[in-house]
């Protein structure tokens, strides 16, 4: 929700934190001693990470963070003053000029603090005193601690934080809902929250409109009594909207619903929020959308990030959206098993990538206080996300935990009470209804027979989502890049079967599969290595492993052609052999080894034909001491529409190095994300590579990441970020280099950032 108008200011708040470590007796207080305090720039770790090896007992403390702001550059009259989080985990108490202002349990939510009362027009300490012990707290509360939880969850400010200031009567909330979306009369429903500190001297006025950029399509006002101080609601049907494009994971159309308040005697107060037009209905037959049947594409995503834990910046929750639509062709994400970040919804939003949207929790329910938090946090996902297109499915109960069925009726009935839109599920590792509580169900479907993967059939009578196959299949390789190449084709085949049955039984909704990325964990024995867990088609570098390949390959070839092997071309090697995968979108497979024709290889439409390109099979079995290229063709309508070549001769290997941005904002927290591989001489993935890889930056920007590299340890690949310098622009030059692979270098530029009225928020 943005706020706009003369009366209201959002300050950009993420710079000049001062971060003092853990916290001791009066470091919140104004007069405390904060000159040894570490400069940072939010979203922040209260601890430094690697890649790997997380321990959460270097994070389980209280800590204190302190920023310093002028408040004579507060706007003056008669005004409100909030800090808003996004975010502080795991729970946070703020504190400004000695008055504690606001608490807040759970770290993956909302909140704000009112500073009006307690401002001062010199020098304001605003302190931020973070618990990161592990609590009964939502996902957390377990007795037998983080290990308990599938993820862990270092502690900090990890998201952003704003200043905003807002007239005494102000717009609180807008939920826009459009409402017959399919039909001649469709409209937005506008419900919109009234905070009064003062009763106005008449009634106010609110207006609503629906805007197409500057074309204004309707609008509707109200007239609203304020009679008492505190919330107030005004509720709007606009209609006579005339011709709207849907919104689709194809047409990702979004609109402006501009809503202003004006009171008598007081500034105007105006907020802007997008929606879109679409219907998403789940049904005992499947999923609908906008009227058309559709089957669900999608995977599972944590949002954690190597070296910064949570904490990172609004580029690299897009980059994740955009890698997940475009790159993996998924039209549904599952946002597991926390809210998550605002800037991945944005995202999703802008990209036509549906979301399941999921309160914290992971297996364990704890007694009334732990429950009444439960109950708070849907409260407050349901009103941070009811106006996004988007989100399509509410996940009111806490993955994988129990029938716990009056919390779950509660949760329920909650959002259904603040929404009524969408339906409620939750996802289930048990394979009955019982006494089931939610709207669509989803199971957490891990089965395999004979090694391959398959799946129940559904629930008979209620819509059926499957919400993770495959990832952690009892079991189941790592899939690491250190792993042979055979067990990483192994995580590409069975992610194809389980998305064939999902497409080709009746009754699926669809399936997500478990999981997008690699994320940190202490949870699961034999399925961690260095504290990581392995089960994602992408590395926690965002690198696509072999599983990658069947998302990669589900686009239409007139968008773009796809082969995408789901093995190695090793030296030496006598190939993958028979029965070796690929992923492809092409009609017809013509395959090349030493410049000999090998084989010709079709889509396996008998094991794989629920998909819309399933992958191709092919016996690559060749006498590998010549080392022979090889080369794919792929043909569509008897044309070659791409071409794949992969090199065996290791002479020709080299460093590859990439950024995902080459331009940046220097506010001290954009970012982008460095890889660097062993490839060969067409840029494919080279195994079995050892040594360290070493960076280098100038310029005015900050490597975060270990450096050295292990390589060998990794497995040939590895990746850093660069972060921007507040206030400082121009080019950032990084090279890296590896013993035997040589060095690459990108050139990146940081630019005076465009973030707003006081880019860098108030000094």
């Amino acid at each position: 929700m943005k706020g706009a108008g003369a009366a209201a200011h959002r300050f950009v708040f993420g710079q000049g934190w001062l971060f003092g470590g853990i916290y001791s007796d009066g470091s919140a207080e104004p007069g405390f001693d904060d000159r040894g305090f570490a400069r940072v720039t939010l979203p922040h770790t209260v601890v430094p990470l690697s890649w790997g090896d997380w321990d959460p007992a270097t994070w389980q403390n209280v800590w204190i963070y302190r920023r310093h702001f002028d408040g004579a550059q507060v706007p003056g009259g008669r005004r409100r003053v909030f800090a808003d989080f996004d975010g502080v985990m795991t729970s946070a108490t703020v504190v400004l000029n000695g008055t504690t202002v606001a608490e807040h349990a759970g770290g993956y939510l909302p909140f704000a603090a009112e500073l009006t009362g307690a401002l001062v027009a010199g020098d304001n300490v605003l302190a931020v005193i973070v618990d990161a012990r592990w609590l009964d707290v939502p996902p957390g509360g377990s007795p037998a601690g983080p290990a308990a939880v599938d993820y862990l969850q270092p502690g900090g400010i990890h998201r952003d934080v704003r200043l905003r200031v807002v007239p005494e009567v102000f717009l609180a909330d807008v939920f826009a809902r459009p409402a017959d979306v399919l039909g001649a009369d469709r409209s937005v429903q506008v419900q919109a929250t009234i905070d009064a500190a003062v009763v106005p001297a008449g009634p106010v006025t609110v207006t609503a409109e629906i805007r197409d950029g500057a074309r204004r399509l309707a609008g509707a006002a109200v007239t609203v009594p304020v009679t008492a101080p505190g919330p107030a609601v005004a509720r709007l049907s606009v209609t006579g909207l005339g011709e709207v494009e849907l919104w689709s994971p194809e047409t990702p159309r979004l609109y402006t619903v501009r809503t202003r308040l004006e009171a008598p005697g007081a500034p105007p107060h105006e907020v802007e929020v997008r929606t879109g037009f679409r219907e998403a209905v789940f049904r005992p037959d499947g999923f609908y959308l906008n009227g058309q049947r559709r089957l669900i594409l999608g995977l599972n995503r944590h949002e954690l990030f190597p070296y910064t834990g949570m904490a990172a910046p609004a580029r690299l929750h897009r980059r994740d959206a955009e890698i997940l639509r475009r790159e993996l062709n998924c039209d549904m994400v599952r946002c597991s098993h926390y809210p998550q970040s605002p800037h991945f919804l944005d995202a999703c939003d802008e990209l036509g990538l549906m979301v399941w949207a999921e309160t914290p929790g992971w297996q364990y329910v704890g007694g009334p206080a732990f429950r009444a938090i439960v109950e708070q946090n849907v409260r407050d996902l349901v009103i941070r996300d009811r106006s996004r297109p988007s989100v399509i499915v509410w996940g009111t109960r806490l993955n994988e935990s129990a029938n716990e069925t009056g919390l779950y009726e509660r949760t329920r009935q909650i959002a259904d009470e603040l929404d009524g839109s969408r339906p409620t599920s939750g996802a289930m590792n048990r394979y009955a209804l019982g006494d089931w509580a939610q709207d669509v169900y989803g199971y957490d479907d891990y089965r395999a027979e004979g090694g391959r993967a398959t799946l129940r059939p559904p629930l008979p009578g209620v819509p059926y989502l499957v919400t993770e196959a495959v990832g952690a299949l009892s079991g189941a390789p790592l899939y690491r890049w250190t792993d042979t190449g055979a067990v990483l084709a192994v995580q590409g085949r069975m992610h194809a079967e389980v998305h064939h049955i999902a497409r080709s039984g009746a009754g699926y909704a669809g399936l997500l599969g478990w999981c997008a990325i690699d994320y940190a964990s202490l949870n699961g024995g034999n399925r961690i290595w260095r504290n990581l867990k392995w089960p994602g088609v992408l590395d926690t570098f965002r690198v696509p492993k072999p599983g990658a390949a069947l998302y990669q390959s589900q686009v239409s070839p007139r968008v773009r052609p796809v082969i995408a092997p789901m093995f190695g071309w090793d030296p030496g090697a006598a190939g993958p052999g028979p029965g070796a995968l690929i992923a492809t979108n092409c009609e017809r497979l013509e395959l090349h080894a030493g410049g000999q024709h090998l084989a010709t290889a079709l889509p396996d439409r008998g094991n794989y034909g629920g998909l819309a390109y399933p992958p191709a099979v092919a016996d690559l079995t060749v006498d590998g001491s010549g080392r022979p290229d090889l080369r794919i063709d792929g043909y569509v309508g008897g044309a070659i529409v791409a071409t794949l070549r992969m090199s065996a001769d290791p002479a020709r290997d080299r460093l590859a190095l990439t950024a995902d941005h080459t331009a940046l904002a220097a506010d001290g927290s954009d970012a982008t994300r460095l890889t660097f591989r062993a490839v060969d001489a067409y840029g494919n993935w080279r195994r079995h590579v050892t040594g360290s890889v070493a960076l280098e930056l100038t310029g005015p920007g900050t490597l975060v990441g270990d450096n050295p590299f292990p390589f060998g340890d990794y497995g040939g690949v590895g990746g850093a970020f660069v972060r921007t310098q507040a206030g400082r622009a121009g080019p950032v030059r990084v090279t890296a280099r590896h013993p035997a692979l040589g060095a690459a270098t990108v050139r990146i530029v940081a630019g005076e950032p465009r973030l707003g009225w006081r880019a860098g928020g108030l000094a």
